[in-house]
């Protein structure tokens, strides 16, 4: 048996917690996977990467109206793969090394294997060389989460994100299943490689937790761009000797697809599951998520978790805001300090972008909240003038009385850049009036959607 003053399960943002200021306590680092967590190996990193490629890829397609005409004359998968994971891998690599050589780690164990507790604050680890058991004052949970397949692609080769990001050729149809960011996100990077796309959804919108507005139209931009199914059941999946065919029932009865590649894309559950957190006596929600406080507590005494383990945002700057939280609470037990999810903001990278912070108009209803709205399109401001941008809008909610931002959402160009300035009004308490009058805005620049937004709320 070893005893450690600190465990910390993972290292995506878990392994962020160790500074200079933990030198002088025996630290052990459990990882089962890669070094790094989702967001650096098969998440935003690597996505976003993908998404700037297919970006460049979709621009020729675009050009002609604007007066430039321009050709793709291919796109070479392996090497935007390579030179992806080229700059990816060597990270990842890197970290890992440097906590199991570097002179700064002398104080730092780390175990390469699953784990599962044994008891409160003791837990059995298997790596390769054997079962270790550890003990410790305290832990930290960082395990993050697993992407989620259907039982009813059981019978066929299926990709996840975690898997379709490295493929060795591009296929020729690919049927994605699901509606939500990853769906979104890789439907346009395949798509913009030329791949013909087929999007199934059990809904009638894609992105529908977005404000409904976004939502509607999203759905109507996607439906133009790929072959989308809404209101679809996944009934099963069958290989063929071509490929996969894919039944699915809808309104209009039974129906098939015949494709070469399918992605699951429905959603990721947290890895909770994996640890026998029973035995430590920590409490999960009933979605699976570990229990925590405001202080990132969980129900066991001593026993702390962060990112996408505990947090239904399953963001990365989420879980690096409480890697934060929670350092400085292990630092300092008699001065705790909480977390703060007030605005969390998010975007989804995909064709146009999409960025929101704070609550929908439907929620605003659903909470009985007073509030009232204003829309900006692009096409209303110089520089969506000159982009002939005609699909794009910001929509903002505010207290008609305070002034106070509610939320905010955008679809179109730069989305995720210019909420930014949105997020900073709603956290530091800036009202609308303050905000649109009592600054420069460029002219002509795309952060004039943002103002025109802003003095176009009906305030009291």
């Amino acid at each position: 048996m070893t005893h450690v003053d600190l465990v910390i399960v993972g290292t995506g943002s878990g392994n962020s917690i160790l500074d200079d200021r933990f030198a002088d306590r025996r630290v052990a680092i459990v990882e089962r996977g890669v070094f790094g967590g989702t967001c650096l190996n098969v998440g935003c990193i690597p996505t976003k990467m993908f998404v700037h490629s297919a970006d460049l890829a979709a621009t020729p397609a675009a050009s002609a109206k604007l007066g430039v005409d321009s050709e793709l004359l291919g796109v070479r998968w392996t090497d935007v793969r390579d030179r992806i994971f080229g700059r990816i891998d060597p990270i990842a690599a890197g970290g890992r090394e440097y906590r199991i050589s570097h002179a700064d780690n002398a104080n730092v164990t780390v175990y390469e294997g699953t784990t599962r507790f044994t008891g409160p604050r003791a837990m059995s680890v298997t790596t390769a060389g054997g079962v270790v058991d550890l003990t410790a004052d305290r832990v930290v949970l960082a395990a993050g989460g697993r992407p989620v397949v259907p039982p009813e692609l059981a019978d066929v080769p299926v990709h996840t994100s975690d898997t379709i990001m490295r493929l060795d050729e591009l296929p020729r149809r690919l049927v994605i299943i699901g509606g939500g960011f990853v769906a979104s996100e890789l439907a346009h990077v395949f798509s913009a490689f030329g791949v013909d796309v087929t999007v199934v959804c059990r809904s009638d919108a894609m992105l529908r937790e977005e404000d409904a507005d976004i939502s509607a139209r999203f759905t109507s931009l996607a439906g133009a761009r790929w072959d989308l199914r809404l209101n679809r059941t996944l009934r099963g999946a069958t290989a063929t000797p071509d490929g996969i065919r894919v039944e699915l029932d809808g309104a209009g009865g039974p129906e098939s697809i015949e494709t070469d590649m399918v992605l699951a894309a429905i959603g990721r559950v947290p890895n909770s599951d994996t640890l026998n957190l029973p035995a430590a006596g920590i409490d999960v929600t009933p979605a699976g998520y570990v229990e925590v406080d405001a202080f990132q507590r969980t129900t066991a005494e001593g026993v702390w978790a962060l990112g996408d383990i505990c947090s239904p945002y399953e963001l990365k700057h989420v879980a690096n805001h409480e890697a934060r939280i929670v350092r400085h609470n292990l630092l300092h037990p008699d001065s705790p300090v909480a977390a703060d999810h007030r605005f969390v903001p998010h975007a989804v990278f995909t064709a146009p972008q999409v960025a929101s912070v704070g609550l929908t108009e439907q929620e605003a209803r659903t909470r009985g909240v007073r509030y009232v709205t204003s829309t900006q399109d692009y096409g209303g401001i110089a520089y969506g003038w000159a982009m002939e941008d005609t699909t794009g809008f910001a929509k903002l909610l505010a207290d008609p009385t305070t002034g106070q931002l509610l939320g905010a959402h955008i679809i179109g160009p730069q989305a995720s850049t210019l909420i930014q300035p949105l997020i900073q009004a709603m956290s530091f308490g800036l009202d609308a009036r303050s905000m649109a009058r009592g600054q420069y805005w460029i002219h002509p620049a795309m952060p004039e959607l943002i103002e025109n937004a802003l003095l176009s709320l009906p305030l009291d």
